[in-house]
This record gives structure tokens, sequence and C-alpha cells, in this order.
């Protein structure tokens, strides 16, 4: 039963650990699937040999976080597997192991569980963003909140392929500022990652862009290739963005109005 127990408590910790690993990296600058996958992989010794993997060996602090969690996760798979096999090997009658299995079976469900819960997930979040910014030197930011992704905004990262809309053409061309779009950077093969690119900046085929906007438009933009229709939604949303920022101008100017008043 103690076994058990203990197998609980080292899984529900490994968790927790990978959890705050993964806030942890998001503050560096990945994003929250990159952060995960990479956290997870470290804890487990899984391995990770996309092309994020120098991105992580080249930023001091998240290599940092990545060597903690290879050291952490070999000592808590240890524990684990210790533990699984005295659950099961050590109690004599069969009463007893079922009781372990019960005990594990039930704690891995509440883990599971808790692994999915927003509501957790959330919490867990303020209380690890707290923790990290009162005892580490990395710069927490809310980044949700800060770029107001509850108003149906968004950061977005996609591959372009030779058949995108996008692809062969230069920023200027594009034209993407007018649809509300922003392009925050561009990842390109063989060389430097490109930050807020300008707009002689050509994009190739095979190039990562990461932008910024709603994401309407975002999924409107990704599925656009090369024929007329691509230059007809580019034209539809350019005249619903030019609606929204004249219907803004008039709300201020009321609101001002109204304040005067």
């Amino acid at each position: 039963m103690i076994a058990a127990i203990t197998l609980f408590l080292v899984v529900s910790l490994s968790a927790l650990i990978t959890k705050i690993a993964t806030i942890a990296l998001v503050h560096t600058g990945l994003s929250t699937q990159s952060a995960r996958f990479q956290a997870r992989s470290a804890y487990t010794g899984a391995g990770f040999t996309t092309s994020e993997s120098e991105k992580i060996m080249n930023h001091p602090v998240r290599r940092r976080i990545i060597f903690t969690l290879m050291l952490v996760g070999n000592a808590g798979i240890v524990t684990v597997m210790s533990s699984l096999i005295l659950t099961f090997v050590l109690p004599e009658t069969l009463a007893s192991k079922l009781y372990g299995l019960l005990i594990v079976i039930v704690g891995m469900t509440l883990v599971w569980f808790a692994i999915k819960s927003e509501w957790l997930d959330k919490i867990l979040s303020k209380i690890i963003n707290k923790m990290l910014k009162r005892y580490t030197d990395l710069d927490i930011q809310d980044f949700a909140a800060v770029l107001h992704f509850k108003d149906n905004y968004k950061i977005s990262e996609r591959k372009i392929d030779a058949e995108s809309w996008m692809a062969n053409k230069t920023l200027e061309e594009l034209d993407l500022r007018h649809e509300g779009i922003t392009v925050l950077g561009i990842d390109r093969q063989d060389c430097e990652y490109i930050g807020s690119p300008t707009g002689s900046f050509k994009i190739l085929p095979k190039d990562v862009i990461t932008i910024y906007g709603k994401a309407e438009v975002i999924k409107n933009l990704y599925s656009r290739k090369k024929d007329f229709v691509a230059s007809l939604s580019h034209q539809q949303y350019v005249e619903k963005e030019k609606e929204r920022i004249e219907k803004q101008k008039a709300d201020r100017v009321d609101q001002s109005e109204n304040g005067d008043n």
C-alpha cells in the first residue's frame, strides 16, 4: 500500500514539475505547445530531435531548465518503476495486490483529470508565475493578456508551402498590415531568425512565419492559394479592417463628445 501511495505521489509531483518547466519555457519565448513537448521530452529522457532543440541549447535559460528536468526526471522515473515493482511483487496476498492496484488506478485517474482540468491549470499557472517571478530572474509576462487573445486575437506559426499565396512575395506586396495582420518574425533554414521583418523582405517556401491578428483572418490567410480567389479574399479583409478602424474612430469621437457633455 505504501508503495502504491508513493507511486501516486511521484507521478503527481512529476506532472507538477513538467508544468512548472512548461510555464518557465513559455516565458523564454517558446509557444505553449513547443514548451510542453520539450519539457516532457526532457523529463522522460525520450530526447528531442526537432529543429527547436538548437533553440533550446543556444538559449542559456532554456538550457538550464532542460538540464534540471533531465536530472530530476532520471530520479523520478527510477522511483516510479521501483514503486510499481514493489506494489505488485512484495504483497503476499491477492487482496493486498488488488488493493495496491486500486490505489494506482484511482490515483492515475485523478492525476489525469487534474492535468486536463483548465480550472486547475489556471490556478497552477498563477501560483507558478508568482513563484517564478519571486525566485528567478525570468521576465514573467502574461502574454495572453498583453496581446488581448481573449478578443479573438492570437499568435500563429505556420510553414509556408510552394503553393501558398504568400510564397515568393515581399511583405509590401502582401500588404498584410491592411488586413490587420502583423508579421512578428520569420524562421528560415540555415539563417538567423528574422524578427519584425521590413516590407522588402520576401517570404520563401519552407519559411516558418509567425503572425499576430484576428483568428478569422489568420485562418483565411493560411487557406489562400495562388489564384484569383486569394486576391479577392485579401481585398475583402482589407475592407473589413477599414470598416473596423473607422468604427473605432467613430466610437472614440462619440466617447469624447459624451465626456465633454
